[in-house]
């Protein structure tokens, strides 16, 4: 299927999928994908988007195949309607390390042991060949939208990394909204030996402008910190990069920081950002102190603070924007922070997967705004295991 798979586009892979899965024992074969927003999986059928002309969507909530995709798990349907008696019919998360993508559908004979693990070499298989052909296919950016999006949302989406990243005892997840219509607020992370850059921004404004002032924040962030300058040297770039593109007119908030993954020491800086959370052994909570040096962009002059913690395992650190908390109900209360903060306490000591917390964050936040957000939401979240990687929750 690998070798096939060079060679074709997006559309053709459910047929290339499903021939090669019915090899393995493995019958009518779909793949559906995830939105943007983690609300629904819709099937990607040969003519790429095309939900209106034979495509299925199931939701997230309250479908056994958003289970599936929830719990990344296989789940096989108790009373399918159109499988042979005496067949299974099973949804399986497709996943690429820990970035959820979407399920597969797949019917089989047996219900066993070698069946679970056939379904889940074709999901991984299956993330491996979506994530080759996604980064160019115009069918797979309509088909994960259920709205048009501005122009700015168009930038930030294609700026940031993947949503989801594990590896060497750390996860990292980041949710944005308003999705569609998102403007000036950005994350940032990137792996180096044992090295965890971590960065999130939000640009002054909320319009395309703002979306790019936000994209040369993190493109001079990457040029910097990819020449090997400091957190400090990384964000002094930055900030004169800006002041050259937009004088004084424009500056952005950030945190920018470092996290050894072998070690668990944190180094980070303020450049006027909200601060981070800490939280330990989900019970105790505190803001990771630093003094500020000002947005870049303002040229205020002030000295640049690098400060650092040491990070025990099982802690998890949330980088987030000021949207999250100042988000507003109709009767014009905050969200808030402690309401944020005990949010992502709450699920994930539910054994929720760190990614899954976030969706149902960001669900939260966007129906205490009755679903309309007068300012971007951002939240990077990052957990540190310290040599107990089988602990990870992805």
């Amino acid at each position: 299927m690998v070798q096939a798979s060079h060679a074709i586009t997006l559309e053709q892979l459910p047929d290339l999928i499903a021939e090669h899965a019915a090899e393995a024992g493995l019958y009518d074969v779909a793949v559906f994908v995830v939105d943007i927003r983690e609300t629904v999986l819709r099937r990607l059928t040969g003519n790429g988007l095309d939900a209106a002309a034979g495509g299925e969507d199931f939701t997230v909530e309250g479908s056994l195949a958003g289970q599936a995709y929830q719990h990344v798990d296989v789940l096989a349907e108790p009373a399918a309607s159109g499988v042979p008696s005496g067949w299974r019919r099973w949804w399986v998360a497709v996943t690429d390390g820990v970035e959820r993508l979407g399920v597969i559908r797949a019917d089989s004979r047996t219900d066993d042991e070698p069946t679970r693990e056939a379904l889940r070499d074709l999901a991984s298989m299956t993330a491996l060949l979506l994530l080759s052909k996604r980064s160019f296919s115009d069918s797979y950016a309509r088909l994960v939208r259920t709205e048009a999006m501005n122009v700015a949302a168009e930038m930030q989406w294609n700026l940031t990394p993947p949503p989801a990243f594990a590896g060497y005892d750390v996860t990292v997840g980041a949710v944005m909204e308003p999705a569609y219509q998102v403007g000036g607020d950005a994350f940032d992370y990137a792996v180096a030996g044992t090295a965890l850059h971590l960065s999130v921004f939000d640009a002054m404004g909320h319009d395309t402008t703002a979306g790019i002032t936000a994209n040369v924040a993190v493109a001079a962030c990457r040029n910097a910190r990819r020449q090997g300058a400091s957190l400090a040297e990384t964000s002094a770039q930055v900030e004169q990069v800006l002041l050259r593109q937009f004088g004084t007119s424009r500056y952005v908030t950030g945190i920018l920081a470092d996290l050894d993954m072998a070690s668990g020491r944190l180094t980070w800086i303020n450049r006027g950002h909200p601060l981070p959370v800490l939280i330990r052994d989900n019970r105790w909570t505190t803001e990771l102190a630093c003094p500020p040096a000002g947005p870049m962009g303002t040229d205020l002059g002030l000295p640049v603070t690098e400060c650092a913690e040491q990070l025990q395992p099982g802690d998890r650190l949330l980088f987030y924007t000021d949207g999250i908390t100042e988000a507003r109900d109709a009767r014009g209360d905050e969200f808030g922070r402690d309401r944020f903060v005990d949010f992502i306490r709450r699920h994930h000591a539910g054994r929720q997967t760190l990614h899954e917390t976030l969706r149902r964050l960001m669900a939260a936040v966007m129906d205490h705004n009755d679903g309309r957000l007068a300012d971007d939401a951002t939240v990077l979240l990052t957990e540190w295991r310290g040599g107990h990687q089988d602990e990870l929750t992805p």
